[in-house]
């Protein structure tokens, strides 16, 4: 296969004439013409037969969002000869030669049919991934594989592309009709113009602006577009001439790891004019781009929506002024904008999370986190200032991620008046149970309830006047924007990426300018000044001292973030006196993982504070066994939100491995009279146990839910485990200097292996993350064709680039990917197929996946799902009155609902009975049978592999 421009031109040759006019009659079926035909086959009388000098180009004409595709067919002697797939064997494990989306998936099976050529079709009516919602009966996700007349394997899709939240409807639209191959009066000019799409980054920078440039780049180079990456924002569509570059697929590489923008931002007010305005126009008429995306903030992409609204305007008078001709404007007659919103406030409404978020909240954490300790040693209060504008998303989830003492935020200002002797008995019972250091985190647009802005240096003096304690003030500042952009950053920006190209393409001159989001954890494409107009909204609910509303049009997270903050950060002297209703059993089971210690922390704090008795299990069930238990205070937990792995002691023994009458004992023993599990598969299999033995023993009749915390992210009934973000940043840290190493001994190839048992989620989530040229996970295995495909890819990248400038490359591979194919093996097979155009290594991460701090998504995860926890045991509690005590077993549940699996399903927290989620699991690879993250997998490969032709669009 060669490609030209981005458009992919498949070679397929034949060694027969048979072979050769049946190939070009099977594509001909599929909306293929013929555009060209070179040469003929002339008879040879010395070997009576067709000499190899005839070949004939096939073209598949696409509209938008359809992508063209080139076929080659060439007659020749030497073709290799495929055998076809078995029968009996499972095609999709197969790589495909092409793959074909199309929507008329019904007319495809009727051809095959009609011309009696075997098949294997596949439909998944339940499939729901992160970015799809579920689908309708008439939206069912259909597969079809089968052989071209070359022994090529086929796949015909109903679905545009493997992450799209769309489906073609499965219904025939019009009969497929034979092309007259024969005919020659076809015009070789392609129906539709190539696409030029401008991308640009504007307003302040935030990390991950450079994976959303690498994506939109990438995929629409691989949809046959032209890209266009306009320097310094605005102010390069303003003055154009070199500030406008068309970038090619090597351009963007290694932009997944910087942060900032490469491509520069920068404040423009002649854009403001409509004189700056007109200049675009006419920079981006020249430069034929007829589309726009924009990277920015709420005030860059009401800008571009501008920009476009005034567009034929615009065009009418340049062409007034004669800078362009009328026939210059014809292509351009409408503009696309599409909007993508990076900001590190995470301020825009109508989505969940902004680009660039996450990663500052990791410089916050970090810094915060330092902070601490030398407040620790000197028994000092520390008032640290963050950004956010008239938002508190960062303040409130820094305090959430690293235990701050106090918060302020603009959209909940503290309701006294007095609001700083309210802050001060607050701090005070903090110091009187006995804590060393006080951190008090404020927005920097904080406000008290009369919109007065409450400022760090007045509450320093505060704490140093009233409370005489030594207090200092940090500013963090720009460095809160700085740095690499984290896992998550760099997987949402490609996403994001990827569906605004898709965005450019089905744009119409009537459809709103669209902005690109995530919400319940799902792609989302809506109108973008909607979103603009909400989130103004916000400024103005907090201008009127409307703070409720305020809290309402942040993300669905934000006000629950902040109920479990106060729940578990202010003492409640009240119910810490009242006689105890439930005595909580916590468990941490399995291999540890991030967002443990903060789980526990959490469900300590809040359990205190609702008259409960949180009781450690040290060591898991082996440890209950030992008497290993004891009663947690409120200061036990201190500092653990920062904690990695178990303070608790984790074990792999689970219930089935010990004496399950002993269990119940001692549970009788010691009173708990709930449990709460937390752990990967070992507590989720544990749990299952104990509830299948709920009918013998009463003392497992009480309500019991497992928290899911596993770097694996395995357990069913989640779309995340605790941990699984924690180890995504370990991998991808790693994989940067990993990259950097291979990146200065050139031409050299890193195979690094990664955990994750039977669940190929960190091998994939990290190679999209850090643009691995190939990830090998257990739910696809490895195959010599796989390795070799790979091999020819690795050959031709490295041969294509300039002496002396190569780049590293990643291959992922999941630990259990395959017995025969290992790490050293790969690699191995690598350097020798390489033969010194290309060196390989090994890199085993081991168990530093399992270590460090927990992730500040892995800390906000854990309280949110720990306090949720303790409400779903209350909620299976007869609780007594305040005058009696509590004998056991005096709480009595065998309910299905009261034991189960907490998840989060999107955005949503839900509790699924572990009895119903048994047929969801693969007890034997211990694992989930759903997966919402497999079909990114091929995401990698489309980002990573210039010229792999994976998706074509059938225009029939």
């Amino acid at each position: 296969m060669s490609v030209i421009e981005g458009l992919s031109h498949i070679v397929l040759t034949t060694s027969s004439v048979e072979k050769y006019e049946s190939t070009v009659q099977f594509y001909s079926l599929f909306g293929y013409q013929p555009i060209s035909q070179v040469g003929s086959r002339v008879l040879s009388n010395e070997v009576s037969q067709f000499l190899p000098r005839e070949e004939k180009v096939l073209h598949l004409f696409g509209k938008p969002p359809t992508q063209d595709i080139t076929i080659r067919i060439v007659l020749t002697t030497n073709a290799n000869e495929k055998e076809p797939l078995p029968e009996e064997k499972d095609w999709r494990l197969e790589q495909s030669s092409l793959v074909s989306a199309t929507k008329n998936i019904v007319d495809v099976e009727s051809i095959l049919e009609s011309i009696n050529l075997k098949y294997q079709k596949y439909t998944y009516p339940n499939e729901s991934d992160s970015l799809v919602a579920p689908l309708s009966a008439d939206l069912v996700h259909t597969e079809i594989y089968t052989h071209d007349p070359l022994n090529n394997l086929i796949t015909f899709t109903n679905k545009p592309i493997p992450i799209s939240k769309s489906i073609y409807p499965i219904k025939p639209i019009s009969p497929i009709k034979q092309q007259d191959i024969s005919s020659s009066n076809i015009s070789t000019e392609p129906k539709t113009k190539k696409k030029r799409i401008g991308m640009l980054t504007s307003g302040g920078d935030s990390p991950g602006m450079n994976a959303a440039v690498r994506a939109v780049v990438r995929v629409a180079i691989s949809r046959g577009c032209d890209v266009y990456a306009i320097y310094e924002g605005y102010e390069g569509l303003v003055n154009g001439g070199d500030m406008i570059k068309k970038f090619g697929w090597a351009d963007v590489r290694g932009y997944l790891a910087i942060g900032g923008t490469l491509i520069g931002s920068a404040r423009c007010k002649a854009f403001r004019e409509r004189e700056g305005r007109l200049n675009s126009a006419y920079n981006m008429v020249k430069n034929g781009i007829d589309a726009l995306i924009v990277c920015g903030g709420d005030g860059s992409l009401t800008g571009a929506d501008v920009l476009r609204s005034e567009w034929p305007g615009l065009l009418d008078e340049l062409i007034k002024e004669g800078r362009i001709t009328a026939e210059e404007a014809a292509p351009h007659k409408h503009l696309t904008v599409v909007g993508l919103v990076g900001s590190i406030d995470n301020d825009m409404s109508s989505t969940d999370i902004t680009i660039g978020a996450v990663s500052s909240l990791h410089r916050i954490c970090e810094a915060v986190d330092s902070i601490s300790a030398t407040a620790l040693s000197h028994s000092r209060a520390f008032v640290i200032e963050v950004m956010g504008r008239n938002c508190g998303w960062l303040a409130l989830m820094a305090a959430v991620s690293t235990g701050a003492d106090f918060v302020f935020i603009p959209e909940r200002p503290p309701a006294s008046d007095d609001w700083e002797s309210e802050m001060c008995e607050i701090l005070n019972k903090h110091r009187k149970l006995g804590k060393r250091k006080t951190i008090v985190i404020v927005a920097e647009g904080a406000i008290d309830k009369n919109l007065k802005p409450i400022k760090a240096d007045y509450i320093k003096e505060l704490l140093s006047n009233r409370m005489k304690l030594d207090t200092r003030v940090t500013t963090l500042g720009h460095t809160q924007r700085g740095g690499k952009p984290c896992s998550f950053d760099r997987n949402l920006a490609t996403l994001q990426g990827v569906e605004a190209v898709h965005a450019v393409l089905r744009a119409t001159s009537d459809t709103p300018s669209p902005m690109i989001g995530v919400r319940q954890n799902k792609i989302t494409c809506e109108p973008l000044m909607k979103a603009v107009g909400l989130t103004r909204q916000v400024a103005e609910a907090i201008s009127r001292k409307d703070f409720r509303r305020a809290m309402e049009l942040r993300d669905p997270e934000f006000s629950e973030d902040y109920a479990a903050y106060i729940e578990t950060t202010i003492v409640n002297d009240e119910t810490l006196s009242k006689n105890k209703c439930l005595r909580i059993g916590i468990l941490h089971i399995g291999a540890p993982a991030g967002g443990m210690n903060p789980a526990t922390r959490a469900v300590v704090r809040y359990s205190l504070n609702h008259g409960h008795t949180p009781v450690a299990v040290y060591n898991g069930f082996d440890g209950l066994l030992q008497d290993n238990l004891r009663e947690l205070s409120w200061l036990d937990v201190d500092g653990w939100a920062a904690k990695g792995g178990s303070e608790l002691g984790t074990h792999k023994i689970i219930v089935s491995d010990l004496d399950i009458g002993m269990i119940a004992y001692q549970l009788q023993k010691h009173r708990i009279n709930s449990l709460l599990l937390i752990g990967g598969f070992e507590a989720y299999s544990s749990l299952v146990e104990l509830n299948n033995y709920r009918n013998q023993y009463p003392a497992f009749c009480i309500p019991m839910v497992c928290l899911p915390a596993t770097i694996s992210n395995n357990v069913p009934g989640t779309d995340f485990s605790l941990g699984s973000d924690t180890s995504l940043n370990a991998i991808v840290e790693s994989c940067d200097a990993i990259k950097q190493s291979a990146s200065a001994s050139r031409r050299r190839v890193f195979v690094v292996e990664v955990q994750g048992g039977q669940s190929g989620y960190l091998a994939v989530l990290a190679g999209l993350a850090v643009g691995a040229t190939n990830v090998y996970t257990p739910e696809e295995g490895v195959s010599l064709k796989k390795l070799q495909l790979d091999i020819n890819h690795l050959i031709r990248r490295y041969g294509e680039d300039k002496q002396g400038t190569s780049s590293g490359r990643l291959v992922l591979r999941n630990e259990c990917a395959s017995e025969t194919y290992t790490t050293d093996v790969i690699a191995n097979i690598f350097k020798s197929e390489g033969r010194g155009l290309f060196d390989s290594r090994t890199s085993v991460l081991g168990h530093i996946q399992q270590g460090g701090a927990p992730s500040p998504t892995d800390r906000i995860r854990a309280t949110r799902l720990a306090v949720r926890c303790v409400k779903f045991l209350e909620q299976y509690t007869s609780h007594p009155s305040s005058s009696e005590k509590v004998v056991f077993p005096s709480i009595y549940t065998n309910t299905k609902d009261s034991a189960a699996v907490i998840g989060i399903d999107g955005a949503q927290v839900i509790f699924t009975p572990v009895a119903d989620l048994l047929s969801e699991t693969d007890m034997k690879y211990r694992k989930g049978k759903k997966a919402w993250w497999i079909n990114i997998k091929e995401l990698v490969e489309i980002l990573s592999k210039w010229g792999k032709f994976i998706l074509s669009f059938l225009l029939i």
